[in-house]
């Protein structure tokens, strides 16, 4: 395992815009870390100025208050160039660079090394084969950009961020626009990529799930609460994850770390079993409105078998048929 060090530290840091006329702050009082090696993933509710915060770190948007050092040293005392050598930043807007290879658009993270029309040298190539394996796209090398898929566009521009050499990335919403196995593919590829190459990986997302699963650290951000910082199991269980999330309709689990709905159940059977039958059963009759009790005179009583399920006595082969005589035998 690499040895973890901080690579970036906030100090007392507020983030917003500035106008002609006034100053308008999103988010206060951040004092926090990222560390090489770990995969970090900023949460909050729409609104709590997540893309904010990231632009602010990447040196887009000026801070209004408070210092950002970058390996120990002010983000403010960086040139672009510099800077292009220490953070490598994945946005989530589709790209619009279309006649070109996927070699060609991996290989523009080396410009801070050759400059926008350089030419590259043979480590140059060496390090854009490398960026382009590591990401698993070397299938995909000689293919033009507008003929891969979303899921294979995002690995094209991690790859171009592995090329560009930076300690850190960070990634806006870098699994936006795709289905969920690349989701998971490309949040896996990101966790490997810290721990294996020691980089700090930062990433705004909304896929509360994949990243309570994934990430070593979370940032949970939103203006009532500013930002509380931990692993996913310290803050599940400080409650700080209910406490982020509320919403009428969605309970978090402490036993699993994960969000569930919460159904309004206005009826109940007594379900007998155990076992996978057992759980869908019941996950079923939530989504009815139905829930479980363990009363001997419970007039419905379903029970689950080695090949379905009794309803009363009756046989069903499947949930669907069970869901249906169930809904007869209880208007």
């Amino acid at each position: 395992m690499n040895h973890k060090e901080e690579t970036i530290r906030v100090v007392s840091l507020e983030t917003g815009y500035f106008s002609k006329k006034r100053t308008t702050v999103i988010t206060r009082g951040i004092n926090a870390s990222l560390y090489s090696g770990e995969l970090t993933c900023l949460l909050g509710p729409n609104g709590a100025g997540k893309s904010t915060l990231l632009k602010t770190l990447t040196a887009f948007l000026p801070p209004i208050k408070g210092e950002i050092f970058i390996e120990q040293k002010p983000l403010e005392e960086y040139s672009d160039a510099e800077l292009s050598k220490v953070i490598g930043v994945v946005l989530t807007e589709k790209l619009s660079l279309n006649n070109m290879t996927v070699e060609e658009l991996v290989g523009m993270g080396r410009s801070p090394y050759t400059g926008f029309w350089g030419r590259m040298n043979d480590n140059d190539r060496k390090i854009v084969d490398e960026s382009i394996i590591l990401v698993g796209i070397d299938n995909l090398k000689g293919r033009m950009i507008q003929t891969l898929s979303d899921g294979e566009r995002q690995k094209v521009m991690i790859a171009k961020a592995l090329a560009q050499e930076t300690p850190i990335i960070f990634l806006d919403e870098p699994t936006a626009f795709l289905d969920y196995p690349s989701k998971v593919e490309i949040m896996q590829l990101l966790q490997r990529l810290a721990r294996e190459k020691g980089k700090t990986v930062f990433l705004s997302t909304h896929d509360l799930e994949l990243a309570l699963q994934i990430a070593d650290k979370v940032w949970l951000l939103d203006k009532p609460h500013g930002v509380t910082i931990g692993t996913p199991e310290d803050l599940a269980l400080n409650d700080d994850m209910s406490k982020y999330f509320y919403r009428e309709g969605v309970v978090f689990d402490r036993e699993s770390g994960l969000f569930k709905i919460s159904h309004k159940l206005d009826r109940a059977v007594k379900l007998i079993g155990e076992g996978v039958r057992y759980n869908m059963v019941k996950k079923a009759l939530a989504r009815q409105g139905i829930g479980i009790v363990d009363a001997d005179d419970c007039d419905v009583v379903i029970e689950t078998t080695e090949n379905g399920y009794l309803l009363n006595g009756q046989e069903a082969p499947t949930i669907e048929m069970l869901l249906d005589m169930l809904n007869l035998c209880c208007k």
